[in-house]
Parts: C-alpha cells; sequence; structure tokens
C-alpha cells in the first residue's frame, strides 16, 4: 500500500472505523512508513491534547453559590475588590480557550460529517461490498468461467437478466458472480481477474431511461467507475489501476447490448 492509497484511510483506522482487512493493511504500512507513522502519532498527540485538563480551568470559588442566588432572585454576594481584576482576565481566558477547543474539535470532526451525495454515498457501500468480497468464502457464489453457467445462475435470484461478458481475449478473466445487496435490494455482482488484481461489476436496472456517461471517484484506495446503459445500471470497483480498469470498461462496453 503507498503513502496515496494510505492517507484517506488513516483518520478512519485512527477512528477504529476500518473493516479487518483494511485495519491490516494500514497496520503493515505504518510499521514501514516513517511519515505515515509520524502523522499517526500527530493525531494521538492531538487526542491527548483535547482530553487533558489543560485547555480547561477551574471555576474560582464562589461561582456556584452565586449562579444559585441568581436563580433563588436574591442578591447576588458582593465580589471583594481584590478579586475584580483577578477574575476579569479570567473570564478572558475560560473564553478564549473554549474558543480554541471548539476551533480544534470543528476542523477535526466537522469534514467526516459533511453530507454527502447520493452517488458518493453508493461508492462508499460499493467499496465496503467489494472489501467483504475479498475476505474468505465471500467472493463467488457461482465459479466459472464460462458466461452461459454464470448468467443462467441469477434466474429466480434477481428479477433481472445481467449481461455477463466474456473478456479472456483482452486480458479480464471471468472467475464467476454472486448474489449481492446494495442501497437494500438484490444486485447482480460479476467477478473479472486482471493477474492478481480482482474487479467486482455490480448490475442491476436503472430506473433512468437515458444512457450516461462514465463517472470516477476513488474511495478508500480503490477505483470506482460507474455509468447508465440500455437500462442497466453499471459500477465496477478495484485496486487495479485506473488505466487498466479504464480498458476493462472499454472492451466491456463494445459488447454490451
Amino acid at each position: 500500500m503507498s503513502c496515496k492509497e494510505e492517507q484517506p484511510l488513516l483518520e478512519g483506522y485512527f477512528d477504529g472505523e476500518l473493516d479487518l482487512v483494511r485495519n491490516v493493511e494500514v497496520e503493515a504500512h505504518l510499521q514501514e512508513c516513517g511519515a505515515c507513522s509520524a502523522e499517526y502519532q500527530g493525531l494521538q498527540e492531538l487526542r491527548s491534547v483535547l482530553g487533558s485538563g489543560s485547555l480547561y480551568l477551574k471555576a474560582p470559588a464562589g461561582l456556584q453559590r452565586r449562579v444559585q442566588d441568581a436563580i433563588r432572585g436574591e442578591a447576588p454576594t458582593v465580589r471583594p475588590s481584590w478579586l475584580s481584576g483577578w477574575w476579569t482576565p479570567l473570564r478572558w481566558a475560560s473564553v478564549a480557550a473554549s474558543l480554541v477547543l471548539v476551533a480544534l474539535v470543528t476542523w477535526n470532526v466537522a469534514p467526516r460529517f459533511s453530507p454527502r451525495s447520493p452517488d458518493e454515498t453508493l461508492a462508499r457501500e460499493i467499496v465496503d461490498s467489494h472489501v467483504r468480497s475479498l475476505m474468505p468464502n465471500h467472493l463467488i457464489d457461482v465459479p466459472s468461467s464460462d458466461q452461459h453457467t454464470v448468467k443462467p445462475w441469477f434466474n429466480g435470484k434477481v428479477d433481472f437478466s445481467p449481461p455477463v461478458v466474456d473478456l479472456q481475449d483482452q486480458g479480464f478473466h471471468l472467475v464467476g458472480g454472486r448474489l449481492d445487496y446494495l442501497g437494500g435490494k438484490p444486485v447482480a455482482a460479476l467477478i473479472y481477474q486482471r493477474r492478481q488484481h480482482l474487479i467486482n461489476l455490480f448490475v442491476w436496472p436503472s430506473p433512468e431511461d437515458a444512457n450516461s456517461t462514465q463517472a470516477s471517484n476513488s474511495q478508500q484506495g480503490y477505483h470506482v467507475i460507474h455509468w447508465v446503459k440500455s437500462k442497466m445500471t453499471y459500477w465496477a470497483v478495484s485496486d487495479l489501476n485506473t488505466k487498466e480498469l479504464g480498458d476493462f470498461i472499454t472492451a466491456l462496453q463494445k459488447q454490451l447490448p
């Protein structure tokens, strides 16, 4: 795993949000990469600072009593003149410290909760499904390189007939298919292999009549490409480099109906 691939995963690893496979990959990378290990150490130090009491100041004696007096409508106890000069700077110091804390938390946390578009949400779900498929016994329900075996297997399992294309001559080997679930509905997953890299091609009917051009992005170090053609939605995901994944899409689209 390269630093470029590891960077998007580092905060997820720090917060315990990654699955087992990605956790192992990040841990191995941190043991080998000094720069990423230093960045991870920085995150740990930031958490330690935010969790310490150094950003807080203890309330002065008598504050609780004055608040209670104010709630009961009683006159607050007169503060000695010598306390006035001490209380005002302390009050402003407390406010300043609070603002610093809010700024740090907002800077660190807010991006994680920024709203995602529907495509970004679906892309994240697809990458998660791809990662799960790489675990033992999760990849294939019907192991076969024969498109005439894989295609009929989906009969009765989904309410559509997914196009299954043989791309052996283009260097992309069909290794099987499986039933998967995305967005709460069953979809067809077709699995292709290029050397040691696996490609999950998810297929389901599109609610749109018009074809759409390819759109691509990266999630957690994986490349994701999706498009609509002939009322079918296609999402391809792999750790294969973008050029070869693009070659796969080009060869596939030439044979799609």
